[in-house]
């Protein structure tokens, strides 16, 4: 299944448009005809591409009224270049054995018990964000673990249940799109798969 995240992420990146597309949206937000306009393409174009971009994750889109922003998901971009890294030199010869499955397992459950333990009050309140990103993803994890699957949410919702943890409910609801926790369309927010959040177990 690795194998064929990485692939895909390759293949996102194989065409040059797509490409200078991302190099444009590394210096913030835009939206679709700005990109036209400034890669001397049509509007269609960036949808294809921008498509193939959202497959693999490696950008975030959203919409204001008729207009469809994006911005780059950096944490894919970095973790699947890693990934990448790690896949083809793993075998080398004298690196020592990968740590055995359930051995992994327990450290990262040992390690996200232990931020939760040191970012959330007894009073389940959380104390700050943690401005470390892969400390970060542990605590936005906790949060919408406590969300119901399935169920949709208004924007007001949302707010009030942030609102239970921290004050800055603006903040964690946007880190909750970027990171792909949620989705929203319509100003209606929605969980994602399990399998969409971003990974904080693959991050040093």
């Amino acid at each position: 299944m690795q194998l064929d995240k990485i692939i895909t992420y390759h293949k996102a990146l194989a065409d040059t448009t797509r490409i200078r597309m991302l190099i444009l949206l590394a210096d913030g937000e835009l939206n679709g005809q700005v990109l036209a306009e400034k890669l001397g393409v049509t509007p269609a174009t960036i949808t294809h591409h921008a498509a193939k971009l959202r497959e693999a994750s490696l950008i975030n889109e959203r919409r204001d009224k008729n207009t469809i922003y994006f911005t780059l998901n950096e944490y894919f971009i970095r973790s699947n270049a890693t990934a990448t890294a790690d896949l083809i030199f793993k075998n080398k010869k004298g690196e020592t054995e990968p740590m055995k499955d359930e051995d992994l397992k327990d450290r990262n459950q040992n390690l996200k018990q232990s931020v939760i333990r040191n970012f959330i009050t007894l009073e389940g309140k959380l104390k700050h964000i943690p401005a470390q990103l892969k400390k970060k993803l542990i605590i936005l994890e906790h949060l919408v673990e406590q969300l119901e699957k399935g169920r949709t949410y208004t924007e007001k919702e949302l707010n009030a249940f942030i609102k239970n943890y921290h004050p800055d409910f603006a903040t964690i609801r946007r880190e909750f799109i970027m990171h792909q926790f949620m989705f929203r369309e319509n100003e209606i927010y929605e969980l994602n798969p399990v399998e969409m959040w971003a990974k904080w177990e693959n991050l040093s």
